[in-house]
């Protein structure tokens, strides 16, 4: 008898749920990030048919939700949030999927590639018997490698690839995890039990050889391929990616026209602060250029570590009891120093499902040994605390009360960047950014998302700069235009600012969301003090928005005004 046990009485939750255990079953990096002993082995099928096994997936579960919401106490809230989201997203992952977006899958920060690597990083290594599934798992990176160029292969032939600076970039970083007389995963194997030695060194000099094999493919055989392409997606590839990563259908025109309000906004905000550190400075970067050579640093990469370990430990203090209620292991965050080779952003990575692996925020030095204060602070109230921890970690606490779906892989780009975006502003409005120096580093991070709303669309729409810009106005963008003006207008070095535009090259619509989902939080936060008026209890509100998992930015502005 046929077991249809998954179509009777079930809920959304529990149509959600089913999903996350099927798709760990072919996405084993998951698995390692929600902590499921078994994933750590593995690793997934990164070819064609590996793809199109999770697409068949997502509409299995999409076919099973429409069950489950005519079931009874599909209705309630909880039930109705998590089939909303469930179904904003299949949906979305499904439209990049038939335009078979996967098969241009080149990027410098979160490709396929990229997650087999960093997930080593995650992987549980305490133990000789974790260093045994290491090295099954590093046996599995030339299979993995080679459904990867099979996909990109693939691509080819149907004329659907990356564009060439992200592929340039992803070569350069090939070439740097080979190394020289030893690669990336022969030097992370090193540190690995006498016991394992042998095993553990002959996986990973075949990860590695595979790593150097592939990196030859991209160069010797895609990289000409591909000569003279372009590198933006125009309006309808980026109108489809915007929607996976925002989980709205945007108004790009809109959106276009509300980074540049941003960015007027700040650009006032800035010179006044840094009339403060530097008196007729002729911008506000002159101020933080000065700032770079005579402002408060932080001296040594431990010591860094150690500070921003500092910084969010403090902060947590401060919030506790205050603006938010915190369960105490959603207190545990740790600081690490991020592997090299990868991208210059800082990140965040949430804990497994039963906290042994805490949240954790990771600073790429990019070989700096001293570090201003001023670009720091406020992008660790970003990645930590109030930001991506306490966000994060919050909906894997309350996993059981929504889905381990709504908790984990239903997250919404938008909504996690948008949420660490106004945390960053919610510890300006409480003053904890108490001087010029540390409040003009705040304003300079909010412009480089303001920065990033203006050159994501206007160069993959090649939009038309306005007649109030103080740059280039009338002309049409380009990545080189976009560089300029991106570099122009932020305190990062040149090597993050070429970086972050290979980025929103390879990923289109994902940085956006840093600032319109912030402009949704901010939104339902003022409509449910409207609707409270002087009962309106912030910490209240803030921990029943934590606590209400993942939501599209057009899901979550209703939500949120309605809490």
């Amino acid at each position: 008898m046929p077991d249809t046990s998954h179509t009777q009485s079930q809920l959304p939750r529990q149509v959600a749920d089913a999903y996350v255990d099927a798709l760990v079953d072919l996405d084993p990096v998951e698995g390692t990030y929600l902590g499921v002993r078994a994933s750590h082995s593995k690793l997934p099928d990164l070819s064609p048919a590996g793809i199109e096994a999770v697409a068949g997936l997502a509409r299995e579960t999409l076919a099973r939700l429409d069950e489950a919401e005519r079931a009874p106490g599909a209705a309630a809230d909880v039930e109705r949030r998590c089939a909303r989201l469930l179904r904003e997203r299949l949906t979305a992952e499904l439209a990049v999927h038939d335009a078979e977006e996967p098969l241009r899958a080149v990027t410098n920060l979160g490709s396929p590639v990229h997650h087999v690597r960093d997930v080593f990083t995650i992987t549980p290594t305490d133990t000789d018997e974790d260093w045994a599934a290491v090295a099954e798992r590093l046996r599995a990176v030339p299979t993995a490698f080679g459904g990867y160029r099979e996909r990109l292969e693939l691509g080819l032939s149907r004329k659907l690839h990356a564009g060439p600076r992200p592929t340039a970039t992803f070569v350069e970083q090939l070439t740097e995890w080979a190394g020289q007389e030893r690669g990336w995963f022969e030097e992370f194997a090193a540190a690995g039990p006498e016991a394992l030695r042998a095993e553990l060194t002959q996986a990973a000099q075949a990860a590695d050889s595979a790593t150097v094999g592939l990196r030859d493919w991209m160069r010797d055989v895609y990289t000409p391929a591909i000569e003279g392409s372009p590198d933006v997606v125009g309006r309808e590839r980026y109108a489809r990616w915007s929607r996976y990563y925002t989980g709205a259908d945007l108004d790009l025109d809109e959106a276009y026209a509300y980074g540049w309000s941003e960015f007027h906004r700040l650009l006032a905000e800035m010179r006044g602060e840094a009339e403060k550190i530097l008196p007729g400075a002729a911008t506000p970067w002159v101020a933080l250029a000065h700032l770079d050579e005579h402002g408060r640093h932080i001296e040594g990469v431990d010591e860094v570590r150690k500070w921003l370990q500092g910084v969010m430990d403090e902060a947590i203090d401060a919030l506790d009891g205050t603006h938010f209620d915190l369960a105490e292991r959603v207190r545990r965050v740790e600081s690490r120093i991020a592997p090299p080779g990868g991208a210059a952003a800082p990140y965040y990575t949430a804990p497994s499902v039963d906290f042994a692996r805490p949240g954790r925020t990771w600073l790429p030095t990019m070989g700096a040994t001293r570090f201003p204060v001023y670009d720091l602070l406020s992008t660790w109230y970003h990645e930590g605390v109030p930001g991506h921890h306490l966000q994060l970690a919050q909906w894997v606490h309350v996993a059981q009360d929504l889905s381990r779906y709504q908790a984990t892989l239903g997250c919404v780009s938008a909504n996690a960047e948008g949420w660490a975006l106004y945390a960053e502003r919610l510890m300006d409005e409480l003053g904890f950014l108490t001087d010029a120096e540390t409040r003009l580093g705040y304003l300079d991070a909010q412009m480089m998302r303001a920065a990033r709303v203006i050159v994501d669309i206007g160069m993959h729409l090649e939009l038309e700069i306005p007649a109030d810009s103080p740059f280039h106005p009338g002309e049409r963008w380009t990545p080189d235009l976009a560089q300029e003006f991106f570099g122009a207008h932020s305190s990062r070095p040149a090597e993050f600012v070429e970086s972050e535009l290979t980025r929103y090259l390879s990923i289109p619509g994902q940085a956006i969301g840093y600032k319109l989902g912030e402009r949704a939080w901010l939104l339902g936060r003022a409509n449910a003090q409207a609707a409270h008026g002087d009962s309106f209890d912030a910490k209240a509100w803030h921990m029943a928005a934590l606590s209400q998992g993942s939501l599209g930015l057009d899901d979550l502005v209703d939500e949120l005004s309605a809490l």
